[in-house]
């Protein structure tokens, strides 16, 4: 009787983090595309900003070469 309860003991970490993980993947597959728009609008931001910086930081390489 004693080790059928640590058997049970031991096992029920790798066992409920199956259960977990299981769940976890099971649902982003049912995630709505919600986000998306927004995340395009932010991606687009955030790549107009790197160019402008980009082109701050040119500048300013020209203007040390003179």
């Amino acid at each position: 009787m004693d080790s059928l309860l640590y058997t049970v003991a031991i096992l029920a970490c790798p066992v409920g983090m199956g259960a977990m993980m299981w769940m976890m993947m099971r649902g982003q597959g049912k995630s709505t595309g919600s986000g998306q728009p927004e995340q395009a609008q932010q991606v687009q931001q955030l790549r107009s900003e790197i160019d402008e910086l980009k082109a701050e930081r040119e500048s300013r390489r020209a203007e040390g070469t003179r």
